[in-house]
């Protein structure tokens, strides 16, 4: 692919397959670096992108990244749901700042508006699908997918400074909050 034809694409599609990902995901900065990827994907495999179907391709793309951004989100919250340190190796401070990660993710709970909070704990705590959630709250799948969008926004925003802490905690580094 030469680039101007990328660039064809780009100017073409860019903003179709940002405001997909928005529509999925509520998340504007998640969407703007979603699509990046995508042409970025496309860019770096040097695939030819049939001028019929290349907005169907780029959405595709779009919405498989998306989805294993989503996937790795959940890994990350049940592992941190479940983790419990082994009481041998941890230090006093390693279980104090371990007791600090999780009260800062209780209040991030708390904070989040209950609309929310309710989607992302019937998903992540009951582990009920989307469709489940949707028809016993009575809403569409897509407020659903919003709702834990946001949901997952807001955690990310209130706990950014306790993740790198987390990181450390569960690679085995003695933590001292202070020089983090």
């Amino acid at each position: 692919m030469k680039k101007e034809e990328f660039k064809t694409l780009f100017d073409a599609y860019f903003e179709s397959v940002r405001r997909y990902i928005l529509y999925r995901s509520g998340n504007e900065e998640l969407a703007t670096d979603i699509a990046q990827d995508t042409f970025l994907r496309i860019w770096e495999k040097q695939m030819i992108v049939d001028p019929k179907t290349g907005k169907s391709l780029l959405l595709k793309i779009a919405g498989d990244l998306l989805i294993t951004q989503y996937r790795r989100e959940k890994v990350a919250f049940n592992f941190f749901n479940t983790f419990q340190p082994a009481n041998r190796s941890n230090t006093p401070e390693d279980e104090l700042n371990f007791q600090e990660l999780k009260k800062s993710y209780e209040r991030a709970l708390e904070s989040m508006p209950e609309k929310q909070r309710a989607v992302f704990l019937m998903n992540r705590v009951d582990e009920l699908k989307y469709k489940e959630i949707a028809d016993q709250l009575e809403l569409s799948v897509k407020a659903i997918e919003k709702r834990m969008g946001q949901a997952l926004e807001h955690l990310r925003t209130e706990m950014k400074d306790k993740i790198s802490v987390l990181i450390l905690f569960v690679m085995g580094f003695r933590l001292n909050p202070s020089k983090i």
